[in-house]
C-alpha cells in the first residue's frame, strides 16, 4: 500500500513539473513579434496626417498625460508606475525599438483599437483622430526616462500610506494646494 502511495506521489510531481510553463525562446518572441507587427497590427500603410510641429507634440503630450500616464508614466516609459512590471505582457516602454519599430498608422490603430488581451484599451470614441494623431506624434519624441516624474496618482497613494503612518487618517486633507487639470476637448469630444 505504501509503494502505491509512494508510486502515485511520485508520478503526480513529475506531471504536475511536466507542466512548467517557461519564457518563450528567442526564437519563439521574434516570431511573435514578427506576425504581430505584420499581421495582427493594422493601420501599418496610414500616414499622419497632422503634420509634424513643436505645437503637435506638445498637444499630443497633454493628451497623453490625460489618457495614458496611468499605465504608461508621464515620460511613456513606465515610470513610477508600480505595476508596469507585473502586467503580463509588462507595459511596454514606448521608446523601446520594437515600439518605435511600428509605423505612424499602426501606432494610431492600437490607439483606436487596443490590443486584447494585454490591458491596452480602445481609445474609439474617446479620443478623435486628430488628438490621436498627436499623441503619435508625442510618443515619437518622447522626454527623457524618469524626467517628468511619477504620475500624481501614484505620488498621491505613496503620500497617503506615509499620512497614516505618522498618525494621520485616510482622506485627510493635507496642506498642499490641489493642481487643475489644464487638459481640454472639443466639445464633441466625451469620456
Amino acid at each position: 500500500m505504501k509503494r502505491i502511495i509512494v508510486m502515485s506521489a511520485a508520478c503526480l510531481v513529475f506531471a504536475i513539473a511536466a507542466c512548467k510553463v517557461e519564457k518563450p525562446g528567442e526564437v519563439e518572441s521574434a516570431f511573435v513579434k514578427s506576425v504581430k507587427k505584420t499581421i495582427t497590427i493594422g493601420g501599418k500603410d496610414l500616414k499622419n496626417p497632422v503634420a509634424f510641429s513643436d505645437e503637435a507634440v506638445k498637444t499630443g503630450g497633454g493628451h497623453f498625460q490625460h489618457h495614458c500616464q496611468i499605465c504608461h508614466g508621464l515620460d511613456g516609459h513606465a515610470t513610477g508606475v508600480p505595476f508596469a512590471a507585473q502586467m503580463d505582457p509588462p507595459v511596454p516602454d514606448l521608446s523601446d525599438p520594437d515600439v518605435q519599430g511600428y509605423t505612424d498608422g499602426q501606432i494610431k490603430w492600437i490607439m483606436e483599437n487596443g490590443i486584447a488581451p494585454s490591458g491596452m484599451p480602445s481609445f474609439k470614441g474617446i479620443l478623435d483622430d486628430d488628438e490621436m494623431w498627436d499623441i503619435v506624434h508625442y510618443i515619437r519624441h518622447l522626454p527623457p526616462k524618469g524626467s517628468l516624474g511619477a504620475p500624481d496618482v501614484y505620488n498621491e497613494e505613496k503620500e497617503e500610506h506615509e499620512k497614516m503612518q505618522m498618525g494621520g487618517k485616510p482622506g485627510e486633507k493635507s496642506a498642499k494646494p490641489e493642481k487643475k487639470d489644464a487638459h481640454q476637448h472639443g466639445s464633441e469630444h466625451k469620456h
